[in-house]
């Protein structure tokens, strides 16, 4: 009996690309369940005491990554983070909170149960299998919205530069719970790039003082330009439907686009690495309260 998921074309393609789209992964109806628990979180956050922290990319020094401990601290937990884009110019908020944030992270396949079980189960431990891990673990889960009309892009980037291991193992599973598209932020990568991009810089704690900082991969110099820059002409878009679930490895350089229309473009998103494989203390994500990343 054939237990596996994946195909032998399917592998062939994610080990060529660095990139696999695998439409009707899940059903309608189980997006429209995830689409809604995430609706749930957002109406029933509570703004009393929060940091209102933004997520930034990081990727230039005018506009540097979160690096408050409500971020360092979020392994564990179910936080929320905003867009710039919900703020005026005196930091106040101007888009009600439902479509101001622009993730929720990053423990949600730990407390959710929806969440929990949709991203811990056989079909996903048997995928990690055939990817080649041998002791796959989730490290962090979000929720990324991509709000109508401010929803940001981000740049392009390799997620090894922040879920780094010795060797290499991040895999991350992206699963569309709304159909993606140019128009509201679909995803953007480079075939083949994680066969011929190095990952030569890493976002790590700041040794020196609180937050985080890109260092270089070899010197770990801290490093004050940590913007990638690639020909645009090499980005293949991947416009998918709700449903779909895209395996994107560590090292593949990929961006989104900002989503200027009026349609939202949810998605759920969780990392795994190899539990064999080396996880550097000063990772920016580290494990909290004494606990482990989580086995699949």
């Amino acid at each position: 009996m054939n237990t596996n998921v994946l195909t032998k074309e399917q592998l062939q393609q994610f080990d060529r690309d660095g990139c696999l789209a695998i439409p009707n992964f899940f059903t309608s109806v189980k997006a429209q369940e995830l689409r809604t628990a995430a609706e749930n979180l957002l109406e029933n956050l509570s703004l009393d005491g929060h940091p209102m922290t933004k997520f930034t990319t990081g990727t230039t020094e005018e506009n540097k990554h979160v690096g408050d401990d409500y971020f360092l601290q979020s392994g564990n937990k179910i936080r929320y983070f905003f867009e710039e884009g919900a703020f005026n110019e005196k930091g106040d908020l101007i888009r009600q909170k439902e479509r101001a944030i622009n993730k929720i992270g990053h423990g949600l396949h730990m407390l959710h149960p929806l969440f929990k079980e949709f991203s811990t189960n056989k079909t996903i431990s048997t995928i990690a299998k055939q990817l080649g891990f041998r002791s796959p673990q989730i490290l962090q889960s979000m929720l990324i919205f991509k709000q109508p009309y401010i929803g940001g892009q981000v740049p392009s980037h390799q997620d090894s530069s922040f879920l780094y291991t010795e060797p290499l193992s991040a895999v991350g599973f992206w699963f569309a719970l709304e159909d993606a598209t140019v128009e509201n932020g679909c995803l953007w990568f480079i075939p083949g790039s994680h066969k011929t991009t190095p990952i030569d810089k890493r976002f790590v704690r700041n040794p020196n003082g609180s937050g985080t900082i890109f260092i270089d991969s070899a010197s770990q110099k801290e490093l004050q330009q940590s913007v990638q820059n690639e020909d645009e002409k090499e980005f293949v878009k991947l416009e998918v439907k709700a449903g779909t679930l895209v395996l994107i490895h560590g090292s593949v350089v990929h961006k989104s686009g900002p989503n200027l229309s009026e349609k939202s473009r949810y998605i759920y998103t969780f990392h795994c690495i190899d539990g064999e494989a080396k996880y550097p203390k000063n990772n920016w994500l580290q494990p909290e309260d004494g606990e482990c990343f989580t086995s699949i």
